[in-house]
Parts: structure tokens; sequence; C-alpha cells
């Protein structure tokens, strides 16, 4: 099925050594041409911290090169899919508004051309103009790791545009369907006790760490799996649901987090999913000069992409 979408073979040319593109895949531009389209954005106009997501994509291609063929499950998305780096969104790093309708344009082309999306951002607001391609015509449900909930209201005034109020934004949009989004593994202090307030009560089901941990990643997962049904799914994954001391690259750290492995066993569960699209944001690199950040976050997306095509099979 696929004999033009190979990664560079590292025993012909070692990892180092060529263009960097996503998976050691080839870089094309026309989304029909494939199933998965591999797409950075980088733009982190929505931080409203510490800056540095602008600059993940480019280094998760960098430590993507260290991704071999199959996975742990013995899952090999290259042998089914056709998977290809289809290269970066457009931005404008100066014009946060722009920024969004450029994003929403890009992935409307990858949508209209029937491929699914996997994205390396770039911060969590990305996601809202992602959605606003990939859930134009109905509502989808969402399966959202994360240390916080993203559905803050205003900052510094009257902004209702960053990355901790994208989905809702989402909800308010009807992009999301709320009986059908799932929140894991939130956690750390809060603003205000009416943080979680809208999202209860438009109908999200947010799973704490500390309940994870109570009820163990398999119950959690079966569970998750039962909310969002066989229906369309966006996942979106920030790194900082992990434990900083994993993945120290990011700009909103939150001590007690998941392990790599716990998040690599929470993906996996994901395969037969009906996944339209899903990303892996809030990488940071200025803050992790080791690479270890980004190399978790090229591994997540490289599970993410073995669960859409476990379900393929």
């Amino acid at each position: 099925m696929n004999g033009l979408f190979e990664p560079t073979d590292a025993a012909l040319v070692p990892r180092f050594a060529g263009v960097a593109s996503f998976m050691r895949l080839p870089v094309v531009t026309d989304p029909a041409l494939v199933d998965v389209a591999l797409v950075g954005v980088p733009f982190d106009g929505g931080t409203t911290n510490r800056p540095g997501t602008r600059h993940g994509p480019r280094e998760i291609r960098n430590q993507s090169s260290l991704m071999r063929r199959i996975n742990a499950n013995g899952v090999a998305p290259y042998d089914t899919l056709r998977v290809a780096d289809l290269g970066d969104s457009p931005v404008n790093p100066i014009d946060l508004l722009d920024s969004l309708a450029k994003i929403e344009g890009f992935f409307t082309g990858i949508a209209a051309a029937g491929a699914i999306p996997i994205t390396a951002g770039g911060d969590h607001l990305i996601t809202l103009p992602i959605l606003r391609a990939l859930a134009a015509k109905a509502p989808v449900g969402l399966i959202h790791f994360d240390a916080h909930s993203d559905t803050n209201d205003k900052y510094f005034g009257d902004n209702p545009y960053t990355h901790g109020s994208p989905f809702r934004r989402a909800v308010e949009e009807g992009l999301l369907d709320p009986k059908r989004c799932v929140q894991i593994g939130i956690r750390g202090t809060y603003y205000h006790p009416t943080d979680f307030d809208f999202a209860r009560a438009a109908g999200f089901r947010i799973i704490t760490m500390d309940e994870v941990m109570d009820r163990g990643i398999t119950e959690v997962m079966v569970e998750t799996r039962l909310i969002i049904g066989a229906d369309p799914v966006y996942v979106s994954f920030d790194i900082d649901s992990l434990d900083p001391a994993i993945a120290v690259g990011t700009g909103t750290p939150e001590i007690g987090g998941f392990t790599a492995r716990e998040a690599q066993r929470m993906l996996r569960s994901l395969t037969g999913l009906n996944i339209i699209g899903a990303d892996v944001v809030e990488v940071s690199p200025p803050f992790d000069p080791s690479g270890l950040t980004a190399l978790t976050g090229a591994t997540m997306m490289f599970e993410l992409l073995c669960a859409i095509a476990g379900g393929k099979n």
C-alpha cells in the first residue's frame, strides 16, 4: 500500500545526517498524498508566561530521528498508512488573530484532503484553530492529557485567546461535544475555587491526577473509551501532563505528573478509536538544552501514529 513514504534507514544514512523531518519521513506539500500528515505549528503567541514553544516543531523533528519503524506493541504504521511530513503551518509571530486564521486555513486543506493530522506545537492555543478546521461540520469528542484544564475565560483584561482558554472557546464555538470530553491528569494549584466550574457544568469528565493514581491507568482508560465511543475524537497531549523531572522543557511545569511509561500506556490504549487528529503541544526547547523533552514529544507523536495505525488494521 505504501511504496513511497518510508523513513530513511539509519543503517544506510546515520541519524545525524540528512534533512531533519518528522520520523525521517519524506517532506511533501500535498495532503492528498497521505493518510496521516505530520505537521508543525511553530507558534507561542498564546503563552502567558514562559515562551519558547515556537521552537518546538524544529527540535521535535531533530529528536524524532531516534524513532524506529515499530513500537513496543508491534505496530508498524508505515506498513498500513501513507505518512509524511507536511511541513509547518504558516503563522504570524506578531499577530495572534492572523496566526489563528492562517493555522485554521492550513488545517482546512488537510481535512478537505481526508488526511489525519498529528501536530507538534506550539502552545496549546493552536488546538483551537485546528479544531475549527477539523470540526467545521459537526462537534467532536476530546481526550485531553494535561496538568491544566485550559478552560479559563479571559486573561489580561478582555483577551479571550491564550493557551489557558482553547477548550472553553471550542465549546462556545460548537466545535466540541462536551459530553464526550475527557481530561486526564489535571493537577496543580488553582487561581480560584471556580476554575473548573465551566468545564464541569458543560459536561467534561475531569479525571485528576489523584483519581488516576487511586484507580489506576487501565481503569481510567476503560472509562475514557466508554465515554468517547465510536464517534470522531481529537486527542491533545500537553507535554506538561508529564512530571517535569521527565519533561522539564515546558512553559508551565507542574510537579506530580505522569511518567513517560505511563503516558505511553495511555496512548497505546487509544487504538481502535475514531481519531480524526491529534497534537503534542507545549514543548519548549530553550528550557531543556538536553533535548530530552523534545525526544519525549516525538515519542508521543509516534505512539499517537501507532494508535491510529493499529485501529486501521
